[in-house]
């Protein structure tokens, strides 16, 4: 098979056979199943609702029998009967229908019944056959693809590819949907609320690592989208690179009788770097913890006893469960196939992406860059549901904050916002006033004197160094709780956050 076509037909070449003839197996299906299931609906219209939450007119193998399931199912969610007397009108002029017999054979359905209580169960036969006959199909698209020419289509896209076409089968139309009783939910809400209280800290979600914006956020929550934005270097990256290492640093797993892994504290992290790349990153978690300046470390200016203290650092970091993707310009759907593919074989705890604006969407629209970054929104949200874990997504603001007076950021300066801040479950800013006092020096005037320059200088460098090591986090919106600004301590030469200490903050 050497075509890019998919193939539908219900016979399948395989191979010859000894007579050297080629043999012929058809795809799995059961008409029976759908015309007892039709019969079944029929007669109790009520049966229909065991299975309208999965099942589809193209799920059924007879295209016939999905009609007849559409038409059905039109005229029982507007509140009437669905029965062969009621579908004449629809098949009458059905030419397809005529072929087995007409509207006779809604009455042949009719006599095929099987009990209400069975219909769910015959729902889930006919769904299945459904779901492996798409798997054959996919099958044979991969094999095409795979034989096909084009060069842009390498053996990892079409891997990616495939993984998200089978994820896409197996999560389409889940039985396991729908709704729950809202006393599952309140059980569910008080496990979590005792959760929180017994771990240390009283977080209901995982720890950042940071007192005060633990405080404020209760911690990292499952399925949550956290946005943290700020212009060029204030610190979006090494604040990000700080709470992977926290979480991965408190990582902690037991093992009941029955051999399942229950994550006790922290978590797995994988780090996407689309800016950076993965010796960055370790140069960057490894300068702050031998406390060793990173520029030193990249010129190779160390003393033996430094570099001694980087081997130890090293030799301590290694369990960290960290795992680092640095593929540039990655797409929504390659991130969603490797994020799964870590949860599957290692697990995983909190999802970092550095950054949104270097992301590709993955259906193309031109040069409407607000649409694609909508898109990829939208993509990381409902990845941090599907796996259920935190996805903590960096973002640039636009230049529009230099143009105030007071540069602290608000919400309308996402850059390219689109849904960002409506898809966000907290939207977070950092701000640096030092890094704005630092480039605005003041500078004598012509006209000015000496010791009045001298003291607005003098004005200057006090407020430089009360703030030289402070940082302010924005919290601008925040879906599960207040909003507030959080403050913390930044040491630009190991790239590290700290707590700030509010009680003693004049040392600083």
């Amino acid at each position: 098979m050497v075509s890019g076509a998919t193939n539908t037909s219900h016979l399948h070449s395989i191979e010859d056979d000894e007579s050297g003839l080629p043999v012929f197996r058809t795809p799995p299906h059961n008409y029976e199943a759908e015309k007892a299931l039709l019969g079944a609906i029929f007669a109790n219209n009520n049966a229909y609702d065991r299975v309208s939450d999965i099942l589809r007119p193209e799920h059924f193998a007879d295209p016939v029998h999905g009609r007849i399931y559409e038409a059905t199912s039109k005229l029982i969610e507007r509140g009437q009967i669905a029965d062969p007397i009621t579908l004449k009108n629809f098949f009458e002029q059905d030419g397809s229908l005529a072929e087995v017999g007409g509207t006779q054979y809604l009455a042949e359905i009719a006599g095929s019944m099987v009990s209400i209580i069975n219909a769910a169960e015959y729902g889930r036969t006919i769904y299945d056959l459904y779901l492996k006959r798409q798997l054959i199909d996919l099958g044979e698209n991969i094999v095409n693809e795979s034989y096909s020419p084009e060069v842009e289509d390498t053996a990892v896209h079409l891997i990616e590819e495939a993984e998200q076409r089978l994820y896409d089968l197996a999560t389409t139309g889940e039985f396991e949907g729908g709704f729950q009783t809202f006393k599952s939910s309140i059980v569910s809400a008080v496990e979590m609320a005792e959760a929180a209280h017994r771990r240390d800290g009283h977080l209901s979600g995982i720890s950042t690592g940071f007192r005060d914006l633990d405080g404020l956020l209760g911690g990292l929550h499952p399925s949550d989208l956290l946005i943290l934005a700020a212009r060029p270097s204030m610190g979006k990256t090494a604040l990000a690179t700080n709470i992977a290492f926290n979480v991965a640093y408190d990582y902690r797993a037991e093992t009941d009788e029955f051999g399942n892994k229950n994550v006790t504290d922290g978590g797995v992290v994988g780090f996407f770097s689309l800016e950076m790349s993965a010796e960055q990153l370790a140069s960057r978690i490894l300068s702050e913890q031998a406390e060793i300046a990173s520029d030193k470390m990249r010129r190779g200016a160390l003393s033996n006893e430094e570099f001694d203290k980087l081997v130890v650092a090293s030799q301590q970091l290694h369990r960290l469960p960290i795992f680092i993707d640095d593929t540039p310009a990655l797409s929504v759907s390659a991130l969603r196939t490797r994020a799964r593919r870590l949860k599957r074989e290692h697990g995983l705890g909190l999802i970092v992406v550095d950054y949104l604006q270097l992301m590709e969407s993955s259906t193309r629209r031109g040069d409407n860059r607000v649409l694609e970054i909508s898109e990829i929104t939208r993509g990381l949200k409902t990845l941090a549901k599907e796996l259920d874990v935190p996805v903590i997504a960096l973002s640039q603001l636009s230049r529009a904050v230099e143009q105030r007076e007071d540069k602290r950021p608000q919400l309308s300066d996402l850059r390219e916002s689109g849904s960002i801040e409506q898809d966000a479950d907290a939207v977070m800013f950092i701000f640096r006033e030092s890094y704005y006092l630092e480039r605005g020096e003041p500078v004598m005037r012509q006209d000015e004197a000496a010791d009045k320059f001298a003291e607005r200088h003098e004005r200057w460098e006090t407020r430089l160094n009360e703030v030289r090591h402070q940082t302010e986090l924005l919290i601008a919106k925040q879906r599960h709780g207040p909003t507030g600004t959080v403050r913390l301590y930044f040491d630009g030469t190991y790239t590290r956050f700290a707590d700030l200490d509010t009680q003693h903050s004049e040392s600083f």
